[in-house]
């Protein structure tokens, strides 16, 4: 089971810089054995693996609150589906990082940037809970999803650009997961501004949408044909 949380008691790890104070016991090595001599900027490389992995871990957590909270029993289904693959994709990031010499566990000055953003996109999810039409608040959740999966697309893209720099010992591991992974991204992406633009269009097109007396199960139900 991958870890989606990183503490200090659950194994959690770091370095020391300006403002920032690592219990000696907490710190980890700058380069891994597998990155020596590779003329690699290994820190650093494993810096962005630790921010890619806590992106994910973020994106683990976004699924499962909008799944949780979602009426649409279509977008229900496919945050769950995809929050699943996230997780594998923690998975696959930490036998990654593993794979290379250096600690799942650790947690780097941008991995720490990269989990306040993520706690954010899904804070907006909950701004306006109570106060908003049925559609908008699936509409802002979906836009969190859109906000996480332009990122995770990204980063996969990235390390599959950098997969011919590794280390010979590495490529192999990293060539197959970032193929992998980098499709399910594509897919995850695609279909977030797929649904995005069909539920805009659906609301501007619909005047029974705007009716101040219209009850929940109706509205569901004409927002669920859409998508069935």
């Amino acid at each position: 089971m991958p870890t989606l949380t990183v503490t200090r008691s659950s194994g959690g790890r770091s370095k020391p810089v300006p403002m920032t104070y690592v219990d000696p016991s907490q710190l980890v090595i700058d380069t891994p054995p597998a990155l020596e001599g590779s003329g690699l900027n290994a820190p650093f490389l494993m810096d962005v693996l630790s921010a890619m992995l806590a992106h994910e871990r973020g994106g683990a957590a976004l699924y499962r609150a909008v799944a949780a909270r979602s009426l649409n029993p279509v977008l229900q289904r496919q945050y769950r589906h995809f929050g699943e693959e996230t997780v594998e994709h923690v998975s696959i990031l930490e036998m990654l990082v593993a794979n290379a010499g250096g600690d799942p566990m650790y947690v780097s000055p941008s991995a720490r940037a990269t989990e306040r953003a993520g706690n954010s996109v899904i804070e907006t999810t909950f701004m306006c809970s109570g106060s908003i039409d049925l559609m908008t608040a699936e509409l802002v959740m979906l836009e969190a999803v859109i906000l996480a999966e332009v990122k995770d697309h990204s980063n996969w893209s990235m390390l599959s650009q950098l997969v011919p720099k590794l280390p010979e010992s590495l490529r192999t591991s990293f060539a197959d997961a970032t193929a992998r992974v980098e499709q399910q991204e594509e897919e995850h992406l695609s279909w977030a501004k797929d649904m995005r633009s069909k539920m805009i269009t659906l609301q501007i097109q619909s005047g029974a949408m705007q009716k101040a007396g219209v009850a929940a199960e109706e509205m569901m139900a004409k927002i669920k044909s859409l998508f069935d």
